[in-house]
C-alpha cells in the first residue's frame, strides 16, 4: 500500500533537526517541502530590509539541506496550497505554529481549506519552548509580569528536541518554475546587504557552530560581560532563532547541561523571547498599540531632522551613534547599547517609540515582531512589565561604565579613534587644543549633540507628568 503524500509547510522553521513537523511528516510517507513567500502583513510590517537578505541566503542554505528539493512559491499561501491538494493528491500538512497576527491568520485559512477538502492538517510547537496558552495564571489569564512568568513556566517541562530517524523522500514540483531568486528578495540598486552580510554565516550548520562557539568560549563570564559591547561575550544566536535554523529547545539542551550563574542566567534571557510572544499572542496589538493605554496621550515631537541624526548616527553622542552605526554596518546591536539608543529616541528626543520600531524591523537581521515590540514598549515605558519612563539612560555614563576604554565606540566611530578616553563620550567638553590634536572639528568632520541632556531629559519628565 502506497504511503500518502504530506505537504510540510516551511516559514520560520529553516532547519532539518529538532522540526516537529518535519519529523512527523517523513514517517507518514513522501514529503512536498514547500516555502511560500507571502508577505501579507500590513505596513510597516512587510518584511525588512535586512531581514530579506538572511532570509534568501538561509532559503538557498536549506534547500541544499534537502537536496534541492525545496519548492518555493510566491502569492497567496491558501491559494498556492489549495493548487497543490489537487496536482498532488495530499492528504496531510504539517506546519510548526507561528504567532504574529497575520501568520494566525494565515493557519485560519489553511485549517478552513483543508476542512472542506477532507485533508488533515498537523500543527506543531516547532519555534518555542513553551506554546502562549500553555503557562497560564490559576484564573486562567495571562501574565502581564516576567519573573511570575518565568516561575510558571519552569513548573512546566520546556518542549523536548525530535529528530528525524530517515531521509526524507522529497517530492519536486516539475511545474512549478519558481527559484529564490526570483523572490527578488536581495536589493537590486543599494549593495548595502553585500558589506552587511559579511559579518555573518547563515544556515543551519552555521547556528549549531556558533551555539557550540557560544558555549565553549563565551558562556562562562556572560551574566556580567554581556552588558560590555566591546567584548565578545553574546551568543549572537537571534537571526538563527528568528529564522529558525536553530531551536530554542537545541539551545536549552545544550546549556542546561552546563552548571553555574552565568548558564541560569543566558536561559533567563531564552525565556524572555518566550514572554515576547506571549505577550503578542495575548495582546495582539503589542506591535501597533500602547500596552499600558495612558501613553496614547504622551506628546510625542515629529522632529524629521533628529530621527534623521539617529538614524545615522550623528547625534553628537559617541555611545548612541556607535550603535546605530553598527547596526547599519552589521544588521545588528549589541544588547546594551539598543537599550542606550532607544531611550535616547523616546526620552531624549521624545521620539514615538514606532519610529525606532520601524527603523529597527528595516535594518535588524534579527527583526522578530514579539521581541521588537515588546522591547521598544519596555523601553518607552508603555510596556508590560516596562521601564519606568522616568528610567532614562545617560549616554555619557553608560559609555563611560560599558565601553571604559572605548574599544567599541572607536571601532563604529572612527572619527573620534585619537580621542583620549576622558573627553570620549562627551568630546563637546575636550579643550580646542585636545580636539585640534585628535583631528577633530565639532560640527564639521564629528556633529555636536543634537540636544542638551540635562534640558531634555527635563523636558521629557515634564511631558510624562501630563499623563498623571
Amino acid at each position: 500500500m502506497a504511503k500518502e503524500i504530506s505537504i510540510v509547510w516551511f516559514r520560520q522553521d529553516l532547519r532539518l533537526s529538532d522540526n516537529p513537523a518535519l519529523t512527523e511528516a517523513v514517517q507518514a510517507g513522501k514529503i512536498l517541502p514547500i516555502y511560500i513567500l507571502d508577505d501579507c502583513a500590513p505596513k510597516p510590517f512587510n518584511i525588512g530590509g535586512a531581514s530579506k537578505a538572511w532570509l534568501h541566503h538561509s532559503l538557498e542554505n536549506f534547500n541544499k539541506s534537502l537536496g534541492g528539493q525545496l519548492n518555493i512559491y510566491a502569492g497567496k499561501t491558501s491559494e498556492v496550497i489549495e493548487s497543490l491538494l489537487q496536482q498532488y493528491g495530499v492528504k496531510n500538512i504539517f506546519w510548526n505554529k507561528c504567532y504574529e497576527p497575520w501568520q494566525v491568520k494565515q493557519e485560519k485559512d489553511v485549517k478552513t481549506l483543508c476542512k472542506g477538502n477532507d485533508i488533515r492538517c498537523h500543527e506543531f510547537n516547532g519555534n518555542y519552548l513553551w506554546s502562549p496558552n500553555e503557562v497560564l495564571k490559576d484564573d486562567g489569564h495571562y501574565y502581564k509580569v516576567f519573573t511570575p512568568y518565568k516561575k510558571r513556566a519552569y513548573l512546566c517541562p520546556p518542549r523536548k528536541t525530535v529528530y528525524v530517524q530517515d531521509k526524507p523522500q522529497c517530492i519536486k514540483d516539475e511545474k512549478n518554475s519558481i527559484s529564490i531568486a526570483d523572490l527578488n528578495l536581495l536589493p537590486k540598486k543599494l549593495n548595502w546587504h553585500q558589506q552587511m552580510l559579511k559579518h555573518w554565516e547563515i544556515g543551519e550548520i552555521a547556528a549549531q557552530k556558533k551555539l557550540d562557539a557560544f558555549i565553549a568560549n563565551a558562556l562562562s563570564g556572560y551574566k556580567e560581560g554581556r552588558d560590555f559591547p566591546g567584548q565578545n561575550q553574546t551568543s549572537l544566536l537571534s537571526p538563527h532563532l528568528h529564522f529558525g535554523e536553530i531551536s530554542p529547545a537545541q539551545i536549552w539542551e545544550s546549556i542546561d547541561r552546563v552548571e553555574g550563574p552565568d548558564q541560569e542566567h543566558f536561559l533567563s534571557e531564552v525565556v524572555w523571547r518566550e514572554f515576547s510572544c506571549y505577550l503578542l499572542y495575548h495582546f495582539k496589538r503589542l506591535h501597533a498599540d500602547n500596552f499600558n493605554a495612558k501613553f496614547n496621550l504622551f506628546p510625542w515631537k515629529d522632529n524629521a531632522s533628529h530621527l534623521k541624526a539617529w538614524q545615522t548616527g550623528n547625534t553628537g553622542y559617541p555611545i548612541v551613534d556607535a550603535g546605530m552605526r553598527e547596526l547599519w554596518q552589521t544588521g545588528y546591536m549589541h544588547n546594551r547599547v539598543r537599550m542606550i539608543v532607544a531611550s535616547f529616541l523616546v526620552k531624549n528626543l521624545t521620539i514615538h517609540w514606532h519610529r525606532g520600531r520601524d527603523w529597527f524591523w528595516d535594518c535588524l537581521v534579527d527583526a522578530d515582531l514579539a521581541n521588537n515590540s515588546a522591547s521598544w514598549q519596555w523601553v518607552a515605558g508603555s510596556g508590560a512589565d516596562a521601564a519606568p519612563y522616568f528610567r532614562i539612560f545617560n549616554p555619557v555614563t553608560q559609555g563611560e561604565k560599558f565601553d571604559k576604554h572605548g574599544d567599541y565606540t572607536r571601532k563604529y566611530v572612527p572619527e573620534l579613534k585619537d580621542l583620549p578616553d576622558k573627553y570620549l563620550f562627551k568630546p563637546w567638553t575636550a579643550p580646542d587644543e585636545v580636539l585640534r590634536a585628535a583631528g577633530i572639528e565639532l560640527g564639521e568632520n564629528y556633529p555636536k549633540p543634537i540636544v542638551d541632556l540635562a534640558a531634555s531629559r527635563e523636558k521629557a519628565l515634564d511631558a510624562y507628568q501630563t499623563l498623571r
